[in-house]
This record gives C-alpha cells, structure tokens and sequence, in this order.
C-alpha cells in the first residue's frame, strides 16, 4: 500500500488520531508524516532500519507510516522487554536510529546523538553501528516475539502482509459502523496495530491512542481494570481490543450492564484459550465479546468472529485471505502466510505449521485445543493439553491465573494464582471442586499450590499473556516436586 494514497483517501474532516487532548485531522497527519519522513531520510544512514521505544502515541503511528513511506524497515523494542532483550533485537536488526521519548535511554542503549527533537526524539549513534546480519529487502516491521527463550525472534513482514490483515478485519467488521477505536494494548504488539490503527484508518474512523497509564496499564504487567473502565466511558470508543486477562479483570470490575461500556460495538479477545464461563461473564456485564486467533507470523489476525457468524467455544472462520487446514496430528496450518524469521529464507511450503493443536467444525469455524509441544502424557499414557483444565480453572472463580502441571505422573496438579489478596485457601479449594466437575477424572486436578502473580516482567509470561513454561517450570520447580510427593493411584 502507497501511504500517500492511503492519506488522501481519507476524509478532511474526521480526527483520525487523538490522544484525548491532541487531534489530528488528515492534514495535520499527512503533514507530520511527511516531516518525519524528511528527518529519517536526512540521516547519516538514510537506508537503515529504524527502532521505536515508546509508549502508545499518535506519533508512534505517525514514525509507522513514515517509515513506509519511504520504504523503511520498523523495528519496535517493546517496553516490557529487558535491556538485555533491548541490547539483543538492536544487535540482530542493525537499528541506525532509535526514536524514543526519553533521549537519556536511547544514549544508554548506544545512540547518544539528538538528530531531531519532538515528542519522540530520533537518536544516532556517533560511532558506526554494525549493518543487520541478515537481509531487510521488502521488509517494514521486524516484529520481536519472546517465544520461549530469553533471546527474541524477529518476525519479518512487509506492509503488504499487514494491510491485508486489516482489509480483511475491515470487510469483517463493516456492518458494526465501528467509527472510534481505543488502543488499550502496546503498539509494539503486533496485534494492536492490525486491528486498531491499521483499521481504523482503512475504514476513515478515529483512533484513540492515550499513554498505556491513561487506559490502565502498570508498567511491564499490572492492569487497573478501573482505570480501564473509566477511561472507555470518558472516549466512549466503538471497539477494543484485549488479551483474555484484562478481560476478566474487567468484567470483575464491572457491573451487568455498566454504563462506562455502552459505547462498545466490538471486543476483540485473543492472545490465549477464553473459558466458555468468562465468556458468558462478559456478556452479562455488556460486553460484545468476539475471540479470534493470530500468529505474528501471519502478520496476527488469522480467524475471528464477527457478527452473524459467531460460535461460542470457537475463534471464530478464517478471515477472507486465509485459509485454514488440521494436520493428520491435529496441527493447525494456515495458508499464504510467507512467513520468516529474521536470518532465515521464506518457508516454501505454502502451509504454515502453527504449534497449536486444534480442529474445525462442518461449518468452518475453527476451535484451538492447545499447543502441541504442551501436551501432557500422564504416568497412565493419557494425552491431556494443559489448557483445557487450565480454562476449566480460570472459569471457576477465584483464579486468576493457573499452569497444569503433570508430565508422567499419575495424575495432575496445578500451580494457581487467587484472584485477589483476600481469596483464601478454602475458596481455591472450591474453585478447584468446581473445574474438576466438568473434567474426566484423568484432567482432574487432584493437588494445588499458590504462588506468586506470573508477570511477564519475570520471564513467566509472553506479552499476549500466554504461559511460558519452562520458564515458570524452572522458576518454582520445588513448589512443582512437592505436588508429586505423595505417591497416588488413579483408577
């Protein structure tokens, strides 16, 4: 997609973007995009890939459209990676410039010289940097995933990939008339952009971009669902989009139909298996619900719910560019992707394996049964995907987070996160007793421990929210052995 033609397809009269107090209008965004690109283009090295580190802003978009204006390579360095994470994704990509918002920590990661000033500044590095060590021909974001080692992955994608994704969100979404979007996630999330910004601007609506503490965020892995509420009644967008742990946040906080989400039209949900009790949760508090499925490697959104084709349970069909088979081991592939990891050559095959285990329905709806590498053989031979007692758990109150556990043993156990300072053990118990009620007796959770909130700012979660495993294995490997020291017979 040409960003020029895309900006004066656009009306002259909406805002387009607007922290809450600054707006802008197509002008004023076409003006600021093209000084951006003017100061990228004056660089000593004009052609190298550029980095971000900030926080969610109307010029965080404003550098993304510059940069494929000119036909730059984007690199964003999430807020919540470590500096070591930083140092790793600077080193691999070959960053010549790095916009952020505080010049001190863009000198502290090497670029120590103030190109341009602004709400972002744009620094340099006075001695040479390295080039990247692999090609960037073709590709505008290199999007930085943790995966399950403590060195990131950087996903290669062009704009092409990213507008097709929102097109089709677009087209899904068109007879909703979704005019505002609130950004409640870090646009260094690759599934913020798609589905907010990206959209919002294919479909001339308004995206509402305020700091990440505005709309609820604390830091690297806290969520104040109030603030959150709140902040949704005061720009009374259209849609959001959330991970399933903010989403059960709010609907704790919330009331069955809470004024402060009359607004809502559309909440996005994915990022992780939903309950089918929170699901129904939400929709009694008010909020239209809709779980999808994506991989950065897809460029995110791959199938999601829309209205009028909806099923519960599911993510939802494809969206209208892709298409989606089940492997003979139940693997989901998904086709068209193209996808590559930096230092790697595009995948021939025109099937991507996705690690997630799942199956579709004779209707083409899609359901995600668990990652494929996370399958648990029991001590009996029994195949038992975590994540299914898992959503069994976080359905039954008073959990807010919780890891199955139980490779080759006789049976499973759980690690478990209360819900608030004031759940105790008796109402954990309980909770327990109510999951295993809708589980085989080979899923039960016959033993459980607390342990502390599982924040991605410790390694033990992805930024969507997903369980990092081995490193929460690792982590609290004694709390693990003592669930399985009391020998126990299943029968």
């Amino acid at each position: 997609m040409v960003i020029q033609n895309l900006l004066d397809s656009l009306p002259d009269t909406t805002v387009l973007l607007t922290d809450g107090q600054r707006q802008f209008d197509r002008a004023a965004l076409a003006g600021r995009v093209e000084a951006l690109a003017a100061v990228l283009a004056a660089r000593s090295r004009p052609q190298a890939p550029v980095g971000i580190l900030a926080d969610n802003s109307p010029e965080w978009l404003m550098v993304d459209l510059a940069t494929q204006a000119l036909g730059l390579t984007l690199v964003p360095l999430p807020l919540f990676f470590t500096p070591q994470q930083w140092a790793h994704v600077i080193a691999e990509s070959g960053i010549g410039a790095l916009f952020c918002a505080d010049p001190a920590q863009g000198a502290a990661l090497g670029f120590d010289t103030v190109r341009a000033a602004g709400p972002l500044a744009l620094c340099e590095a006075s001695a040479p940097r390295p080039a990247p060590g692999a090609a960037l021909d073709g590709v505008q974001k290199l999007t930085f995933t943790s995966g399950t080692t403590s060195a990131p992955k950087g996903v290669c994608l062009s704009a092409a990939q990213q507008w097709e994704v929102a097109r089709a969100l677009r087209e899904g979404v068109a007879p909703l008339g979704l005019g505002r979007h609130l950004c409640l996630l870090p646009f260094a999330v690759l599934l913020e952009n798609i589905a907010g910004p990206y959209t919002a601007l294919l479909s001339g609506a308004t995206t509402i971009c305020p700091p990440l503490a505005e709309t609820g965020m604390r830091g690297a892995s806290g969520f104040d669902p109030t603030v959150c509420l709140d902040a949704i009644a005061r720009h009374a967008p259209h849609s959001i989009t959330l991970v399933p742990q903010m989403l059960q946040a709010l609907v704790a906080a919330s009331r069955p139909d809470d004024p402060r989400i009359a607004s809502l039209r559309f909440v996005a949900v994915g990022g992780g298996k939903m309950p089918p009790q929170l699901l129904a949760a939400a929709r009694a508090r008010g909020f239209p619900v809709y779980e999808g499925y994506g991989l950065s490697e897809c460029a995110s959104v791959v199938a999601l719910n829309l209205p009028g084709a909806q099923r519960d349970g599911s993510v939802g069909r494809p969206l209208a560019h892709r298409r989606t088979a089940i492997a003979a081991d139940g693997e989901i592939l998904v086709e068209g992707c193209a996808a590559r990891y930096l230092g790697q050559p595009v995948q021939n095959d025109p099937w991507l394996a996705t690690g997630d285990l799942g199956h579709i329905d004779a209707d083409g709806f899609l359901y995600v049964d668990g990652r494929k590498k996370d399958i648990l053989i029991t001590g009996y031979g029994r195949n038992v995907s975590p994540e299914w007692p898992e959503a069994a758990l976080l359905g039954a109150g008073a959990i807010a987070q919780a890891m199955v556990v139980g490779e080759g043993q006789a049976y499973l156990a759980a690690l478990l996160v209360p819900a608030g300072p004031a759940v105790g053990a008796a109402q954990l118990q309980e909770a327990v007793e109510r999951a295993n009620a809708q589980l085989p007796d080979y899923a039960q959770i016959r033993r459980w421990s607390v342990v502390p909130p599982l924040l991605p700012a410790a390694g033990l979660l992805t930024p969507n929210g997903r369980l990092r495993r081995a490193a929460i294995r690792a982590a609290h490997a004694d709390a693990i052995a003592s669930l399985f020291d009391q020998p126990e017979s299943i029968t």
